[in-house]
């Protein structure tokens, strides 16, 4: 999916933004809604990671973070004040921006090109002279936004389990090593990882600070770890379907093709008596 905008604005630019241009800013940040209710950027509205990006269930079924109905996530969009003309910009307070990524990733599966995420996130935006505040913001009312199908492509349980291990695709698992090897699981059940899969930890898109490689680094970075597959044949993981998102950022960032992201992902493999490398 072509997209002229840059997935990524890097914090000195907030204040080029045009102000007559409908803009919402939106903090992503996971788990930390006291710190956004203390301290957000000016402007920004919460959204929750569990209770507005996904439809937590049966880990089993989808893993810990499974995507939304497209009700569910209208329903947020509205409550937002998105609408299809929005620029959404949105970042977080972790390293990497994995939960702005996510919500990224959703907004550009339903065919919304206008979004972008903060490089660095909070912190860097505060650096860079950004205004904070503490004070409840009010998101202006609007209408429906009407969803149809997630454009972007997915890949699932099934799919992973036929083609992991073939020469034709290639199954990257953007955790840290260690989670990767199986020596340690901070969240699921069981450590270790699909068979098959390679591991490219989503830390390796970041420089020392916590902000993007240039696209040129990341452009040659990926471009030698996929040359041997097409890019529709890629697909990518993490835990539980947020983390793998930076990645998928990362590649769109570089100017490469969005690959097939495997919500799921290990928390779902993991639960299923699906075959397994353990440390």
């Amino acid at each position: 999916m072509q997209n002229t905008l840059s997935p990524v604005i890097k914090p000195e630019d907030l204040t080029w933004l045009n102000q007559d241009e409908e803009i919402i800013i939106i903090d992503a940040s996971a788990g930390s809604k006291t710190r956004y209710d203390e301290q957000h950027l000016t402007g920004a509205l919460f959204v929750d990671v569990n209770e507005d990006l996904a439809a937590i269930g049966d880990f089993a079924v989808g893993g810990r973070h499974p995507l939304p109905s497209f009700e569910q996530f209208a329903t947020v969009l509205q409550k937002l004040g998105i609408t299809k003309d929005t620029l959404v910009i949105v970042y977080d307070d972790k390293n990497g921006g994995n939960a702005a990524a996510r919500l990224w990733w959703m907004l550009r599966s339903i065919g919304h090109e206008k979004v972008q995420v903060i490089d660095g996130g909070f912190q860097a935006a505060v650096k860079a002279g950004f205004p904070t505040t503490g004070k409840a913001e009010n998101p202006k009312s609007v209408g429906v936004y009407h969803i149809k199908s997630w454009n972007l492509p997915l890949s699932n349980i099934d799919e992973v389990e036929n083609v992991a291990k073939t020469n034709e695709y290639l199954v990257i698992d953007v955790r840290d090593a260690n989670r990767y090897a199986g020596l340690t699981e901070p969240i699921d059940l069981i450590a270790g990882h699909i068979p098959g899969a390679t591991n490219i930890p989503f830390t390796e898109n970041l420089d020392a600070d916590g902000r993007f490689l240039a696209p040129e680094i990341l452009r040659e970075k990926y471009t030698e770890a996929l040359a041997n597959v097409k890019p529709e044949n890629v697909i990518v993981h993490c835990g539980s379907g947020i983390t793998a998102c930076h990645t998928l950022l990362a590649l769109d960032y570089a100017g490469l093709p969005i690959p097939k992201l495997y919500v799921g992902s290990w928390s779902e493999w993991s639960r299923n008596n699906k075959e397994m490398i353990l440390a």
